[in-house]
């Protein structure tokens, strides 16, 4: 069919329908409802869509067009939730199990025929997290449901009627319910409500006189102190004490009228840095072990664990963002690694995101984001380097999650990608009018081909887990859910450690980056992309430098127009 999407960005799960509808066989377009309901009726004039789908959309449809077509919303809540904080209220109530309903558009919000609805186990995560795998797992189980209950043509949607048994409407998710009582709040209550805000809003708060929003929330069982003292630094997060204990919180937001010039979620322990004066006492910074002793419970966003012949080097980033100081502690990991007497090496997160590259939020809020674009980027180099030229045991990248830009390219440098199915892969970097680096002309052309390589790059779609196998992206798919993944990993990864051929394979590798080398050095390929990017880092005109600015701050850049996907192509 021809479906057009129809939602307020071109978020993860956005991406996920457009990549998953494509791959089964539908014609798919996208429009963004952010420039109001003008563009969406100029898309539904021009492509005359068989069927709508909303994946996510934070405005109602233009009436003329969901009483003219078939608008199916995705809702994230059971059959008879209705509201625009169904997450945050699932998050709130600690729901052990929730649901997705895949609905059809009318007057009254969620209020529509149920076409579809699929339940899922609710974890102790984030509210964003969770969003991005249990619920993404579930709304496009529905969502496929449904358009293919649609295409069949005799399926007839179960209304909700006024006596609907199970309808409960939640209001909008206010700060008020949000706000932490440091004094009376014992720690799984701040957790909790720190989780359920660790994307957006964020937790209002307040820090040495100014309000700001606290983003993520992970438990400390060591330190203790006055409750709503700050405690100490690590990685970038803040730890702050609580009634019974502590939470370490990685981000910070200033807010918009605070008169700060980066109102935008930043590493905590930078934002404190640029409000304090120069004679207040600094915060102890206490870093984690690499290798943690089981049952600590406490943050650390870079781990390094051993099971027999296989290490793991674990890391999990906030928005799979990766900073200058994030990519030299990655670094350090991997090569602490390197020491230990392991034939297989892991890399990837646990679960979420993988890795979406540099660091925008940081270049932004920094005092000249060309230079620290320049830093970044070369730190970020030097960890993809690392793996490349890693001849003596076979690397395998394990995405959890989504991939993109620089993050794509770190997977592709390791020697196999395993992905689990519900993963998309962005591998491209011209939506932020960058030519790219991470050595994207060496791994990507070497596993796709020139050609694709060329298509993947300059069409810059998003491309599922199972079209990355395809494609030669990904070598093996693991059909898990977000919580089976890393169980699966370590497991399969010791079947690799002990099979009887690993020996030759890592021969073989070596011999083949001799002979790449011998064709063409990393290093060729490493100064010509930089000499590109530093070339767009330089010019205050380049689109990035907007682009960028935009992206963080989430408002439009100067002249864009509406997200059109098939004006791209």
């Amino acid at each position: 069919m021809d479906i057009l999407l129809v939602a307020s960005a071109f978020n993860s799960l956005t991406q996920r329908a457009y990549a998953e509808l494509s791959d089964a066989g539908h014609r798919v377009d996208v429009v963004l409802a952010t420039h109001g309901p003008d563009p969406v009726r100029a898309a539904v004039r021009e492509r005359r869509p068989e069927l709508i789908v909303a994946p996510m959309l934070k405005t109602a449809l233009p009436e003329d067009v969901w009483r003219e077509h078939t608008c199916l919303i995705v809702h994230p809540g059971p059959p008879g939730d209705r509201g625009p904080s169904s997450l945050d209220w699932a998050v709130d109530g600690e729901a052990g199990r929730w649901g997705v309903t895949v609905l059809q558009a009318e007057a009254g919000m969620d209020a529509g025929a149920v076409w579809a609805d699929e339940p899922f186990a609710v974890p102790e995560t984030g509210k964003s997290d969770l969003y991005r795998n249990e619920a993404a797992d579930a709304a496009m189980t529905a969502l496929h449901r449904a358009v293919r209950r649609y295409a069949d043509g005799d399926h007839k949607p179960r209304p909700q009627t006024g006596d609907w048994p199970e309808a409960v409407w939640r209001d909008y998710y206010r700060q008020d319910r949000r706000r932490i009582d440091w004094e009376r709040d014992d720690t799984r209550t701040v957790l909790r409500k720190l989780r359920g805000a660790d994307s957006q809003p964020g937790v209002l708060d307040e820090l040495h006189g100014r309000e700001v929003f606290l983003h993520g929330g992970h438990p400390e069982d060591q330190l203790r102190g006055r409750p709503g003292d700050l405690l100490a630094t690590r990685a970038g997060a803040v730890c702050r004490a609580t009634r019974d204990g502590a939470v370490w919180i990685p981000e910070l937001r200033p807010r918009k009228n605070s008169g700060d010039p980066a109102p935008f979620r930043r590493p905590a322990a930078t934002v404190l840095a640029s409000w304090t004066a120069p004679h207040t006492p600094a915060l102890p910074e206490i870093p984690a072990p690499l290798d943690l002793p089981a049952g600590r419970r406490t943050f650390a966003d870079v781990r390094y664990r051993e099971r027999g012949a296989t290490g793991f080097v674990g890391f999990s980033f906030p928005g799979g963002a990766m900073s200058t100081d994030q990519c030299r502690r990655l670094l350090a990991a991997y090569q602490y690694a390197l020491a230990r007497p392991t034939s297989v090496l892991v890399l990837g997160g646990a679960r979420d995101f993988f890795s979406n590259g540099i660091h925008l939020n940081v270049i932004e809020g920094a005092p000249d984001p060309s230079e620290e674009s320049w830093r970044n980027l070369n730190a970020m180099d030097d960890v993809v380097e690392a793996v490349l030229r890693t001849t003596d045991r076979l690397v395998i990248a394990a995405l959890a999650g989504n991939a993109a830009a620089g993050g794509t390219m770190l997977a592709l440098a390791a020697d196999e990608v395993w992905c689990r199915t519900g993963a998309v892969l962005n591998p491209h970097y011209r939506r932020m009018g960058l030519y790219g680096s991470e050595f994207w002309t060496y791994s990507l052309p070497r596993r796709t081909g020139p050609e694709t390589a060329r298509r993947l790059t300059a069409e810059a779609l998003p491309v599922s887990a199972a079209q990355g196998v395809r494609l030669g992206l990904v070598d093996r798919l693991l059909p898990v859910t977000p919580g089976e993944f890393a169980g699966t990993v370590e497991n399969l990864a010791a079947e690799v450690a002990a099979a009887p051929g690993l020996a030759g394979r890592i021969a073989a590798k070596t011999e083949a980056r001799r002979a790449d080398e011998a064709l063409r050095p990393l290093a060729d390929h490493r100064r010509d992309e930089l000499a590109r990017m530093h070339a767009i880092f330089a010019d205050p005109a380049a689109p990035y430098h907007a682009l960028r600015s935009a992206f963080v701050r989430k408002t439009p850049a100067a002249g864009t127009r509406p997200l059109r996907l098939g004006e791209g192509r």
